[in-house]
């Protein structure tokens, strides 16, 4: 729990400094892949037109009572810096008893965007689910497979893909082999940099890094890059994605 509450609250703090600077800010959890620098989206005159939103953020996916109005991803969002902004973010610093009851950073800030939205003024931007661009676990786990064919058939072309809905960062990662997304060598998963034996020659980047997809099925019943049929399933009884 102590860790948990810590990482919470790190997520709050980083953004608070950075809008304190007065920087327009883009944050992101660390199970997201990028395919485009997302940057170019927010700040594309073609993409945004003359938005005079606030915040933007990704559509969680599950539009549950819970997380009521907005659905806002916590973990993935883009702040333009003004005054509006700034007293959101300083007024989610100071709510961290909020946050310690509801055990939630996502609930808690989408009940202060609530709030801001109605006394000052906020003017929040979800970006829809079905908004091709930024795909997450909710597409991932889609029981139509819609947008999971469209993606491996490359008929989307997506700025991201974010593996949220999932139980751990282990299936994260398994998740991410399976996609064609995962470029880490195996000894430096889980390390720490100085824990890391450097190849002969080469750098961390040359230990850690490789320069193509490291494809490895796990489970039948989820997305691939390639099919998995000879793979377990990860939900007892469920047969082949593909």
């Amino acid at each position: 729990r102590t860790l948990h509450t810590a990482m919470m609250m790190a997520k709050v703090i980083c953004v608070q400094l950075v809008s304190a600077l007065h920087y327009n800010l883009l944050f992101q959890d660390v199970d997201i892949v990028w395919y485009k620098h997302p940057l170019e989206y927010f700040q594309s005159p073609d993409k945004m037109g003359d938005s005079d939103f606030d915040v933007f953020f990704q559509d969680d996916g599950g539009h549950s009572t819970r997380y009521a109005p907005y659905s806002a991803n916590s973990g993935f969002y883009y702040v333009k810096h003004n005054d509006r902004t700034q007293y959101f973010l300083t007024s989610l610093l100071l709510a961290g008893d909020l946050i310690l009851k509801t055990d939630s950073h996502q609930q808690a800030l989408i009940a202060l965007l609530s709030e801001h939205v109605s006394l000052y003024g906020l003017k929040v931007k979800i970006m829809s689910r079905d908004t091709p661009e930024f795909p997450g676990g909710y597409h991932y786990h889609q029981a139509s497979k819609r947008y999971m064919k469209s993606f491996f058939a490359k008929e989307v072309d997506p700025y991201i893909f974010h593996m949220s809905w999932t139980k751990n960062k282990d299936n994260k990662l398994l998740f991410f082999q399976q996609m064609g997304d995962w470029y880490v060598n195996e000894q430096c998963v889980h390390q720490k940099v100085d824990d890391v034996a450097i190849d002969d020659g080469g750098t961390f980047v040359s230990t850690c890094c490789s320069a193509e997809a490291l494809i490895e099925c796990h489970y039948r019943d989820k997305p691939s890059i390639v099919q998995c049929k000879s793979s377990p399933p990860i939900d007892k009884g469920h047969g082949s994605w593909w």
